[in-house]
């Protein structure tokens, strides 16, 4: 069985994910964005999810932490709850 542990940052826009994309890929730091922009309550944690398991987590969102390499970031990813910019941390 697969497992992924990663942090996101939620926002409700894809403008904001993509900004946010930009910014990290620009080198700036994930948790403090996360702390300062994510609508999740992990967001003061900085985003940290820690490690889940297959059928743990809404299907885009899953099939985007399983598709994507460690320390990667990928995004934005569409859910239910919005829009998310994913950091994979970790994958067994």
């Amino acid at each position: 069985m697969a497992q992924c542990n990663a942090s996101h940052i939620l926002v409700g826009t894809m403008a904001e994910a993509q900004e946010l994309m930009q910014r990290i890929a620009s080198g700036e730091d994930f948790a403090a964005l996360a702390r300062k922009h994510s609508k999740c309550p992990s967001g003061k944690d900085g985003g940290k999810l820690g490690w889940f398991s297959r059928g743990q987590m809404v299907a885009p969102f899953e099939k985007a932490c399983l598709a994507g390499k460690e320390g990667e970031v990928v995004g934005p990813v569409k859910t239910q709850f919005g829009w998310h910019v994913i950091r994979i941390d970790g994958k067994k």
